[in-house]
């Protein structure tokens, strides 16, 4: 094995939620970092201050990826919930197998991966998976719950209270914070070999209906948070206003109706023992974000 200050990995969507701290986190324990952005900007100018080498590419695009591979001995992939998930697996896969130097590889999957799911990125990313698998590579699958960040993006606030109006009925889930994603992403990396063939659910300390997360919320911010459900086809169409695309307003109606099915519930103890520290509480998370509770969210 290579001494730590010779191994090279490659973090795609390294200015996305989980990305830009696996970067952190590994650049910080003395590992040779690539971060593969889609451009230039704040964002990636702060991977390059932290320690990073940043490359530019697309992961539809095979020579950019095969060049972000290029003497990379292992990798994080992550795709957002977009169309052509299956072809980035692909473009990745081939990639990997060309430059010949990739090892191991974490995969950024998500808990409703299944392969009669009815969303069609659900569906995808258990397919995804499966290619994976096909590979010599030491593949890890991590399969998280709803993000923790989630309580940015599709709530409303203002300086006197916050609104989550979602169509979750009385379901239940641990929000997992995105950083502690990032801890075991960075653990598994360093040392794959305890992981490889592993699906890993990931959750947060805590699983909560959204009445006691608004509870949670309200106490860390010192203003009410309240929880208002609504339809699925009401969501659909707020998220079509705001701009959204079909892809994606598909997936989420979706998993909203998986979400009260039961498919986001769970917890276990994978932060702590893979990635090697507590996962943050709802709590923990938004005094920790307090500024992205400060104004309307989309």
């Amino acid at each position: 094995m290579k001494p730590a200050d010779r191994q090279l990995f490659l973090i795609t969507g390294a200015t996305g939620k989980t990305g830009r701290h696996a970067v952190r986190l590994l650049v910080q324990r003395g590992f040779r970092v690539r971060a593969l952005v889609h451009r230039e900007d704040d964002r990636s100018r702060l991977l390059t201050e932290a320690g990073a080498e940043v490359v530019i590419g697309d992961l539809l695009d095979m020579p950019t990826v095969r060049a972000a591979l290029d003497g990379v001995n292992r990798a994080y992939f992550t795709y957002p919930i977009r169309p052509h998930l299956l072809e980035a697996t692909a473009v990745f896969a081939q990639a990997a197998h060309d430059v010949r130097s990739v090892d191991a590889v974490v995969n950024m999957s998500q808990v409703s991966a299944r392969p009669d799911a009815v969303s069609n990125a659900a569906r995808q990313h258990w397919l995804a998976e499966r290619w994976l698998d096909w590979t010599p590579l030491r593949v890890t699958h991590l399969r998280p719950t709803f993000f923790a960040e989630w309580l940015t993006q599709f709530g409303v606030y203002n300086e006197h209270e916050g609104v989550l109006a979602l169509p979750l009925g009385d379901g239940r889930h641990a929000p997992i914070a995105a950083e502690d994603q990032a801890h075991v992403i960075a653990a598994i990396l360093a040392d794959p070999e305890p992981h490889a063939g592993r699906v890993y659910p990931l959750f947060g300390p805590v699983e909560m209906h959204h009445d006691e997360i608004a509870a949670a919320m309200s106490l860390a911010l010192g203003r009410p948070v309240r929880y208002e459900p609504i339809t699925v086809a009401a969501f659909a169409e707020k998220l079509r206003a705001s701009g959204a695309g079909e892809h994606l307003i598909q997936h989420l109606s979706n998993v909203a109706i998986d979400y009260q099915n039961g498919i986001f519930a769970g917890t276990n103890d994978v932060v702590e023992t893979v990635g090697g520290k507590s996962p943050m509480t709802v709590e923990h998370f938004v005094a920790a974000n307090r500024r992205e509770f400060a104004v309307k969210a989309r």
